[in-house]
Order: structure tokens, then C-alpha cells, then sequence
């Protein structure tokens, strides 16, 4: 379906977790103290569930005390100037129980720098949309 608006094409609800589940890099983004930022990081999908390996800081903080993040993951082809977008929005919150610990850890999240993380953020998605630019 195209938003006529937009001229976008609408991605359904079941592909947009394929396409989500397909990478394994994408950006949150959260707000501290009415100041917004985003932060690309590596990640899994879990069911239905981002699973982000990170370390204490601004970004875990602010996924687990805001009122929400969202998430996004892309794949773009600017010299054809075709690609899509999938955002999830859900709520942070820290992996903590030694059982979900060691679920998350079987999920073979690489890291692509070599600072130690130890912590893990899982944001319970209860929205995702996905678009992407038609082939014409």
C-alpha cells in the first residue's frame, strides 16, 4: 500500500519484524531531562523484544527511566535512492535475573568495538511501522 501523502510504500506489521530481525546494527533513541539523543548500537531481536548489549551511561539510564524509546533499524541505497525504515517503539528496561542473563547471552549480540560491555537493555516493542521508498 502507498501513503498517498508520502508517496512511501506502508510496510505490513509481519515484515517489518523480518526486517528487523534481518540486521544486526540500529539506533535508539531516548530523552534525559527533556533532551533527546540517538545512539547506533548492536543488537538482537528476541521474539518480540530488542535485546541491546551496552554498558552503564546516558543511554541505559535513559531507556529505563524515561517513558519510552524507539528504535530503528535501515537499509539504504542512495545511489539508487531506494531503501526502508522499520521504528519500534516499547519500553526499556534492564536484563537483571540470572535466567534472562543467561537467555541474552545465547543470542550472540557482537559488539563491533572491543569496550567491555556487560550490561544487556531489552525494549518490549508494543508499536512497530516500517516504510519504504518504492521501486519505480
Amino acid at each position: 500500500m502507498i501513503d498517498e501523502r508520502t508517496g512511501l510504500e506502508i510496510i505490513e506489521e509481519d515484515e517489518c519484524w523480518e526486517l528487523l530481525a534481518s540486521k544486526e546494527v540500529g539506533r535508539i533513541a531516548t530523552s534525559i531531562a527533556n533532551r533527546p539523543d540517538v545512539f547506533p548500537v548492536n543488537y538482537k531481536l528476541d521474539g518480540k523484544e530488542v535485546v541491546i548489549y551496552t554498558v552503564p551511561g546516558t543511554k541505559l539510564a535513559a531507556a529505563v527511566l524515561g517513558p519510552g524509546v524507539a528504535f530503528e533499524v535501515d537499509d539504504l541505497d542512495e545511489g539508487n535512492s531506494l531503501g526502508w525504515s522499520v521504528v519500534a517503539r516499547g519500553r526499556g528496561s534492564e536484563v537483571e535475573k540470572l535466567e534472562d542473563l543467561m537467555h541474552v547471552e545465547t543470542l550472540g549480540i557482537r559488539p563491533w568495538t572491543d569496550s567491555p560491555k556487560f550490561r544487556y537493555l531489552r525494549i518490549s516493542i508494543d508499536e512497530i511501522s516500517g516504510r519504504r521508498v518504492p521501486n519505480l
